[in-house]
This record gives structure tokens, C-alpha cells and sequence, in this order.
């Protein structure tokens, strides 16, 4: 299961490096049209906008899979085992419960919307667009429900399965 686990969000990391490529391309065609060929495209700046929605909340759960989100290490390391163990739970807790709300309301916001179309591009409905936040909802629910249980059954997890720059000048 862990295995799989761990393939399965090997790809939406992947999806995510994808959605930021076609980010990248549209806004490069965007701005290639505008100022070289003076024909300015009425769609790349909408669409843009849809790509970094979608690459900031697909980017999310590929943070919150890494245990990469903003946290307060300094000040819960310090505290003791036990202790720790407690506020990390309640912590997460609060995640999950954030988690089921972005889910539900983001499922009840892609129904109300979908088959509201795009500004300037009808054939996109807004359905997809607002479908990003049930489905990384779900999937930030399945991380933090997993991080739950290891904590309340006390194994021992290390924050980031990769290094990351602390921001020190001493590095």
C-alpha cells in the first residue's frame, strides 16, 4: 500500500511540474504575440490564471505529502515526546477538518458552476476549473487522515522526505 501510495503521488507531483510547463508555454505565447507580432491572443491571460489555480493547489498536496507547509518545528521539537505527540494530533486534526471543508464546499462550488463557461474560452466550463478544489481537498484528506494515524499510533515520521533549504546564509 505504501508503495503505491507513494507512485500515486510521484504523479500529481509530475501533474504538477506539467501544469506549470503550460503555464510557462502560454504565457511565453501570450507575450510572444503581444509584443512581437502586435496581435494580442484574448485568452492566454485567463487561461494562465486557471493553470496557477490549479499548480497552486496541486502544488499543495505535493507539500503536504513532503510535510513541506509552513510549520512551527523550532517550538514543537522543544516540547517533549509526549507533548509533542498531543499538539501534533490536535494540529492535524485541524488540517483534516480544513481538508473535509474544501472538499465539501469545493464539490457544492464545481456543481453550482458547472456548466457556467470561461470568459474567453466558452468551450472551457467552469465546472472544470472550480474541480480542482473537491479533488485536491480529497487528496490532502487522504494524506492527513494517514499522518493522523501515525500519530495517534505513535510511529515516528521525519518532517520532508527530502532536504530543503532552511533559508540560513550558512548553508
Amino acid at each position: 500500500m505504501e508503495r503505491f501510495f507513494r507512485r500515486f503521488f510521484d504523479f500529481v507531483e509530475w501533474w504538477a511540474v506539467l501544469l506549470l510547463i503550460l503555464m510557462v508555454v502560454v504565457v511565453s505565447l501570450g507575450v510572444f504575440f503581444r509584443y512581437f507580432l502586435n496581435a494580442s491572443l484574448v485568452w492566454y491571460d485567463e487561461f494562465a490564471s486557471y493553470l496557477l489555480v490549479w499548480l497552486t493547489f496541486y502544488g499543495a498536496v505535493v507539500a503536504l505529502y513532503h510535510q513541506r507547509h509552513i510549520g512551527f518545528e523550532v517550538v514543537v521539537n522543544g516540547l517533549l515526546p509526549e507533548t509533542k505527540r498531543i499538539v501534533e494530533f490536535i494540529s492535524q486534526s485541524f488540517v483534516l477538518g480544513f481538508q473535509i471543508v474544501l472538499c465539501y464546499y469545493g464539490w457544492l462550488l464545481t456543481r453550482k458552476m458547472g456548466d457556467e463557461t470561461a470568459v474567453s474560452l466558452v468551450w472551457i466550463k467552469m465546472g472544470w476549473v472550480y474541480s480542482v478544489l473537491p479533488i485536491t481537498g480529497g487528496l490532502m484528506f487522504l494524506i492527513s487522515l494517514r499522518q493522523l494515524i501515525e500519530i495517534a499510533y505513535g510511529q515516528e515520521y521525519q518532517r520532508g522526505d527530502k532536504a530543503a533549504w532552511s533559508g540560513s546564509s550558512s548553508e
